[in-house]
């Protein structure tokens, strides 16, 4: 199942963008066995200052066509890390191609495209800084990876 991380904002070069190209990269070579991957992230940037509304417009543009759509949100499902792996092994076992994960701007996912996710998750209550939120969301992808390839990586 190929990951497509859909966000808004660009990331410049600096410890966020290598913490993502690492665990994107062990991702790859740990989801390969199991079925998962290969992830890319597509930026998307609301130049004129529309909100959420015109982010929502051009994040749908980046999914790919027939994915399953997940968002990051605070009001999402919070799981543990196990049953994200199973969420996702789920997914992929029910011949699903595509995986859209969502991550929205400084206001969030706009209320239309968040009632049209698949899914929605959840980090906890507390609200992350997008960029950082992308960080935890490859490193959440990689551990799932290594959970379900029965890796040494997450240690419960």
């Amino acid at each position: 199942m190929r990951v497509t991380l859909c966000v808004v904002g660009r990331l410049r070069a600096g410890p966020e963008r290598d913490l993502i190209d690492d665990y994107l990269k062990r991702f790859d070579r740990t989801g390969r066995g199991v079925g998962l991957g290969p992830a890319k992230v597509i930026e998307v940037e609301d130049k004129k200052g529309g909100g959420s509304a015109a982010e929502a417009l051009l994040l749908r543009k980046a999914i790919p066509e027939g994915a399953m759509i997940v968002t990051l949100d605070e009001r999402g499902k919070l799981m543990t890390s196990p049953e994200f792996a199973n969420k996702l092994a789920g997914w992929c076992d029910n011949s699903q191609r595509d995986l859209a994960v969502l991550i929205g701007g400084a206001d969030g996912i706009a209320p239309d495209l968040r009632a049209e996710a698949d899914f929605s998750l959840s980090f906890g209550k507390m609200v992350w800084p997008h960029m950082l939120a992308r960080v935890m969301v490859c490193e959440q992808l990689y551990r799932a990876s290594n959970i379900l390839a029965g890796g040494p990586y997450h240690r419960a």
